[in-house]
C-alpha cells in the first residue's frame, strides 16, 4: 500500500477518535466548557506558532495578511448564515445556544480541514517524512476539537450515532484536500499555498474569539482559562517532538 494512504489514514483518526470519546459519556456542561476552552488553546496556538509564521515563510507578509481577513470573512459569511449567540445573549436557553454552537464549530473545522489535507500532500512533492510529520501534528490537534464537536451536540440532542457521524465527517475535507492538493500541488504557486494556509489561520482565530472563549462561560468556572493555556503549551511540545 502506499505509504501516502496510512499518512492520510493517520490524519482523519484524529476527528474520529474525538468524536468517539465526546460520545463516550454524556458530558457535563463545565466539561464542555472546559474542552471548548482547551480547543480555543490549541488553535490559537496553532494559528500562531504555525500557520501564521509558514504562509509568511511560503508567501510575504501581505499575502498572509490578505489570507487571514479571508478566512475571517468566510466565517462572517457563515456568522450570518448561521445565528449563534454571542455573550451578551448567553442568558438565553442553553440548549439551543450550544446546540447552534456546535453546529457552527462542525462547519467551522469542516471548511479549515481542507487545507490541512492540502498541507499533508506536501510530502508529494518534497520529502515522505514531512507528511507523516504533518499528518501526525493534524490528527493529534483534531482529537480535542473531535470532543469538542460530538459531546456539545450529543448532550443537547441525545443522538449519540448521528453525533458521532457528524464530527468525525469533519475528516472528510482533510481527504478530499490531500486528493486535490496531491495531483494539482505542482500547478499551485507558493504564494497560493501561503494565501491558504493565511485563510486557515483566519479562520481558526474567528471560531475562537467568537465562539468558543465566549461559550466556555457556560456552566463552568474561572479554572477555564487554565484549559485554555494547556492547550497552547500542548502545542508548543508538540512542536518539540
Amino acid at each position: 500500500m502506499d505509504p501516502m494512504v496510512w499518512i492520510v489514514i493517520i490524519s482523519v483518526l484524529g476527528p474520529i477518535i474525538g468524536s468517539a470519546i465526546g460520545i463516550a459519556k454524556r458530558p457535563s456542561f463545565e466539561f464542555i466548557g472546559t474542552m471548548l476552552c482547551f480547543a480555543a488553546g490549541v488553535m490559537l496556538a496553532i494559528s500562531f506558532l504555525e500557520l501564521i509564521p509558514e504562509s509568511i515563510h511560503l508567501s510575504s507578509v501581505g499575502i498572509c495578511s490578505v489570507g487571514v481577513v479571508l478566512g475571517s470573512l468566510v466565517m462572517y459569511g457563515l456568522d450570518r448564515i448561521i445565528p449563534h449567540i454571542h455573550p451578551r445573549l448567553c442568558t438565553q436557553e442553553q440548549g439551543r445556544n450550544l446546540e447552534r454552537t456546535s453546529v457552527y464549530l462542525i462547519m467551522g473545522i469542516f471548511l479549515h480541514n481542507f487545507p490541512e489535507g492540502m498541507a499533508i500532500a506536501t510530502g508529494s512533492v518534497t520529502q515522505l517524512s514531512v507528511s507523516f510529520a504533518i499528518a501526525l501534528a493534524i490528527g493529534i490537534h483534531n482529537i480535542p476539537e473531535g470532543i469538542c464537536t460530538s459531546a456539545p451536540y450529543y448532550h443537547t440532542t441525545g443522538a449519540r450515532l448521528k453525533s458521532f457521524l457528524l464530527s468525525s465527517s469533519t475528516a472528510v475535507p482533510i481527504v478530499l484536500g490531500y486528493v486535490s492538493a496531491r495531483y494539482l500541488f505542482l500547478n499551485i504557486s507558493p504564494e497560493v499555498v501561503g494565501l491558504i494556509i493565511g485563510a486557515t489561520a483566519g479562520l481558526m482565530i474567528y471560531i475562537t474569539a467568537d465562539e468558543l472563549i465566549p461559550h466556555s462561560c457556560m456552566g463552568a468556572n474561572h479554572k477555564t482559562i487554565f484549559s485554555l493555556i494547556t492547550g497552547v503549551v500542548f502545542v508548543i511540545l508538540l512542536g518539540l517532538m
